[in-house]
């Protein structure tokens, strides 16, 4: 027997249940189905422990501030992941004051956000990027630190036993978050589920055809006991993290054509010792290896989950061709078709920088990576830390002339007549959760969307709207959902900083 719904939804990550979230909101009537494979929600990249958790707004991370060769550097990407970010601020804030989000602190949690180097000619690229980003209203407030007593007092594990001779610098912003995904994810799935959809956990999508009513069969396996269902949707959304591309190649549509995935692994070594946790509360991340990929530029973490703060360092990086953490050694071989193979041996051939990167990733060991994690913790001790797998991650491979490029970022794929929908790449990924659901309603359901206009306004009053160019509104939103999220600032236990930082010099 054939089932009929709205709306599926393939898998239970952050991007399902955002796309969900949002629609139950504007098309409350509409019968979902979302199906996922694994036998729990965020299991997979959307797991708190699987990545950084960082609210991904650009404050910290700069890969997405790259030095042009004059010197200057280019701020466009970062103030356009900010606006981004500033959308998903504003449709938690909205989902908290309508019931469809519990308190908080349960996923976000404000945690200041650090972008440290070290080295004359980085100091000087850092300060460049604060003359460049400081003076923007999306990212007032950052503060340059080059002084090693007021980067003692900022972060004393950072600190102590290091070496000031040679130059550190930092860009320091008070407003950055950290965000439990997972928790998020599980906090929309329940109220998604208690709203009537039907969530189907140990249900495994294998195939996707179109039909001639322009509907979608979608083919489901129960896990558990083998048994098919089968279900005509009006609507598919794949949101399946590195499952996503093959599921697109299956259904056929044209414009999944040409695109390829090169998976990157990923581990992290999470500290073990509460007063080492205690003594660190910010994000800090660094500059990525030469040949390194962007996912893995090094950060020294502090994660809040369950309530308990965690400290994170990493990642580094690996290579399996699995395109999920959960998955099979097959994934890579089986994504390969005549009209991507030769993007996949194009950057093959032009990447050979990230291919020496991993073979020295791979065979660094454990004590190598305590060397590495050094440069931000000079007396790190191995004993301190544990080595945990982190989620896997699928690059897209796009192409480009008569090769291929590999691409930064997620990219939305949508069929001509909008009836399918998916989403490839890593990093931004959750934090621009709610921009790319938007892009996919807009794109998917064009004629729904102008009608739901008004509706998205009062969830996301900066709608249409570049913030960066809006100061006035900028200012209503961030004062609206820092109230709304609880993000005040929580500062580190100043007895346990004091003590440190009057050794750090030591």
């Amino acid at each position: 027997m054939t089932e009929k719904t709205d709306v599926v939804l393939i898998g239970a990550g952050i991007m399902s249940a955002t796309l969900g979230a949002l629609l139950r909101q504007l098309q409350p009537e509409w019968s979902i189905s979302l199906f996922e494979r694994l036998d729990a929600a965020a299991a997979e990249s959307s797991d708190p422990w699987n990545n950084a958790g960082t609210g991904h707004s650009a404050l910290c991370e700069l890969n997405y501030s790259p030095q042009n060769a004059d010197g200057s550097v280019d701020v466009s990407k970062a103030i356009d992941i900010n606006e981004r970010f500033q959308v998903s601020r504003q449709f938690w804030a909205y989902a908290v004051e309508n019931g469809v989000l519990g308190d908080p602190s349960g996923f976000i949690n404000p945690i200041p956000h650090v972008s440290f180097v070290h080295g004359a000619s980085d100091v000087e690229y850092l300060r460049k990027r604060y003359e460049a980003l400081a003076r923007h209203p999306l990212f007032e407030g950052m503060e340059y630190i080059d002084t090693p007593d007021e980067f003692s007092r900022r972060l004393p594990l950072m600190a102590r036993g290091r070496d000031y001779s040679d130059p550190i610098a930092l860009n320091w912003t008070d407003a950055g978050t950290d965000i439990d995904f997972g928790s998020l994810t599980k906090e929309l799935l329940a109220h998604l589920g208690a709203t009537g959809a039907d969530l189907a956990f140990g249900h495994e999508v294998r195939n996707l055809s179109k039909q001639a009513d322009g509907s979608w069969l979608v083919k489901v396996r129960n896990t558990r006991n083998g048994k098919i269902r089968t279900i005509a949707a009006k609507f598919v959304f794949v949101g399946a993290g590195g499952g996503a591309l093959p599921l697109l190649q299956k259904s056929g549509i044209k414009e999944i054509a040409g695109f390829a995935g090169f998976p990157v692994s990923g581990q992290f070594l999470r500290c073990t010792d509460r007063g080492l946790i205690g003594r660190h509360r910010a994000k800090v991340y660094g500059k990525a290896a030469v040949g390194a990929p962007p996912m893995s530029v090094p950060h020294l973490d502090t994660r809040v989950i369950d309530g308990e703060a965690g400290l994170l360092f990493g990642p580094y990086a690996g290579w399996t061709p699995k395109f999920l953490k959960d998955g099979s050694n097959g994934d890579l071989f089986k994504s390969i078709r005549a009209g991507n193979l030769a993007p996949m041996l194009g950057v093959g051939l032009t990447e050979l920088s990230l291919v020496k990167y991993l073979v020295s990733e791979l065979l660094k060991s454990q004590a190598g990576k305590v060397y590495t994690m050094e440069e931000f913790i000079p007396r790190a001790d191995g004993r301190d830390w544990e080595l945990i797998t982190a989620g896997q991650r699928v690059q897209i491979i796009r192409r480009k002339g008569a090769g291929g490029v590999l691409e930064l970022g997620t990219a939305v794929i949508a069929a001509e007549d909008g009836t399918i929908a998916g989403l490839l790449g890593a990093s931004p990924g959750a934090s621009t959760c709610v921009t790319a659901m938007l892009d996919v309603l807009q794109r998917c359901f064009p004629r729904e969307y102008s009608e739901w206009t008004p509706k998205l306004e009062t969830m996301i009053p900066s709608l249409g709207v570049k913030l960066s160019e809006n100061k006035a509104l900028f200012q209503e939103v961030w004062n609206w959902t820092s109230k709304t999220l609880n993000l005040t600032d929580v500062a580190v236990d100043t007895d346990t900083r004091a003590e440190v930082a009057s050794t750090a010099l030591v």
